[in-house]
């Protein structure tokens, strides 16, 4: 069974930036891809970006941060980062880390909207 715990959230203002990590555990985490997502209060979770598991140079991103978030992933495969640059008017919203079925419990990225 895979676990993930992000870390990493907090307060931003427009204009900052901000790095959340996912740290997985787990047997199989490293071979799935790790994704990130966001939900705001009130609206649906929304895809936000993903790394894959064994091609860690490919990525996907939601159209609304390209250019602005970058995912990567550590050569163990078992850590994710969401580097957030530019944040503007993200508004507050829990990030929630995916590995194939598994959540975590997400990290709160609290911003002017």
């Amino acid at each position: 069974q895979v676990q993930l715990v992000e870390s990493g959230g907090g307060s931003v203002q427009a204009g900052s930036s901000l790095t959340l990590t996912c740290t997985a555990s787990g047997r199989t985490a490293g071979s799935y891809t790790m994704a990130w997502y966001r939900q705001a209060p009130g609206k649906e979770r929304e895809f936000v970006a993903a790394v894959q598991g064994r091609r860690r140079n490919v990525t996907e991103y939601g159209d609304s941060v390209k250019g602005r978030f970058t995912i990567s992933r550590d050569n163990t495969g078992m850590t994710a980062y969401l580097q957030m640059n530019s944040l503007e008017h993200e508004g507050t919203a829990i990030y929630y880390c995916n590995n194939h079925t598994s959540w975590g419990r997400g990290t709160q990225v609290t911003g002017s909207s």
